[in-house]
């Protein structure tokens, strides 16, 4: 079908023409000069923090901050159990124990009182994953870390711009805790096509993971290695996409509060629960995330089914952690069950929700989710 509409599509409308072809033009096209270190301090300092190191992707954003907090060997590590693969691979590459934890149904961030419950003597950091824009409650979160020595590592891949209110003062995502992880991928608010970064307020932190992102090389004498590393550097050019983006983050944040809005009206009498937004929260409403009500006769791989046949694209919800085959595999997470993880995924999908789609669009998908739903 030649009409369909995609679930995600980046808009590409401003300098990044121009900042790449500088790349290409100028020879920087690996992993130094102007626009890394252009997209390292700007994006550090729109998210209120002191450092930022770019890095390949939010993958090993994740993997590179774990590594640097020196946490002991089999540590616990509390995480939710609704998020994506990469954030269970940064805390097992790194020896480390993940503990699951629950989300809340509304919106679908990790379950403070669940993660109260799982905190052991064993228990050395906590990764609240702000989830499809909307911010975890970091105001009851910070003082249990604090009171439990918990080490904070942010995942804010998906809240780009997102803002969280704590003890009377709007902050935002991404300025939270020892360190912080974004990913740019093309879907992302801002994009480098591929692309992450670790932003920390600590010195040492900062020069840590630009070791480590760099193969540990030497600074007097490159080829003697003190450390082990990994190449997770990101290129001039991926910068270079980026510095673009940022020029235009407030643009698209605004429009993506307004696909939000005219999805809300087009859809707010339907048997489904819409994007929910707490009082204490700014939500990006990065992606457009709606659950089947319990009457609807059908799953949310039928209601895509159908969707795709009307030429709507859409894609599912994670899977929760304990329920992948591979982790089950390595003898994590027996027996576990995580009930509001289990009953969004399979009830769960979001909507084309990306910076190029048109209103047309948007009426087209809303009007399409309502015939199936008849």
């Amino acid at each position: 079908m030649s009409d369909i509409i995609p679930v995600n599509e980046p808009l590409l409308e401003g300098n990044e023409l121009d900042y790449v072809a500088d790349c290409v033009k100028t020879g920087w096209i690996s992993s130094a000069g102007k626009y890394i270190d252009r997209f390292e301090s700007e994006w550090a300092a729109y998210c209120g923090r002191k450092y930022g190191i770019a890095v390949a992707n939010g993958t090993v954003a994740l993997e590179l901050a774990v590594s640097v907090l020196n946490i002991e060997s089999g540590k616990e590590v509390l995480m939710p159990a609704f998020t994506i693969v990469s954030c269970i691979e940064a805390i097992l590459r790194n020896g480390l124990k993940p503990v699951l934890v629950d989300c809340d149904k509304r919106t679908y961030c990790m379950d403070i009182e669940d993660l109260k419950r799982k905190i052991t003597a064993n228990s050395a950091a906590i990764m609240p994953v702000h989830i499809y824009g909307h911010p975890v409650n970091m105001e009851k979160l910070l003082p249990i870390a604090a009171e439990h020595k918990l080490k904070i590592i942010e995942d804010a891949a998906e809240a780009h711009g997102a803002e969280c209110l704590v003890n009377g003062k709007w902050k935002i995502c991404g300025s939270f805790g020892e360190l912080s992880c974004f990913s740019f991928y093309a879907n992302k608010n801002i994009s480098c096509g591929e692309g992450g970064i670790v932003l920390t307020d600590d010195p040492t932190l900062a020069e840590k993971l630009k070791a480590g992102r760099n193969l540990c090389f030497g600074a007097k004498e490159r080829f003697l290695h003190e450390g082990r590393g990994w190449n997770f550097r990101m290129t001039n050019m991926q910068a270079a996409l980026g510095c673009a983006q940022l020029e235009q983050i407030d643009k698209f944040i605004t429009r993506k509060r307004e696909m939000a809005a005219m999805y809300n009206n087009e859809l707010a009498t339907l048997p489904l629960h819409l994007p929910f937004v707490e009082k204490w929260a700014k939500s990006t409403v990065w992606m457009y995330a709606i659950t089947l009500k319990d009457q609807v006769p059908f799953d949310a791989v039928e209601f895509a089914s159908r969707l795709m046949k009307k030429g709507v694209q859409t894609r599912p919800f994670f899977r929760a952690m304990h329920e992948q085959p591979v982790y089950r595999a390595l003898g994590l997470f027996s027996n576990e069950k995580h009930p509001v993880s289990e009953h969004i995924y399979k009830r769960g999908l979001y909507l084309p929700s990306g910076q190029a789609i048109t209103n047309e669009q948007i009426l087209r998908a809303a009007k399409a989710v309502a015939e199936v739903l008849s």
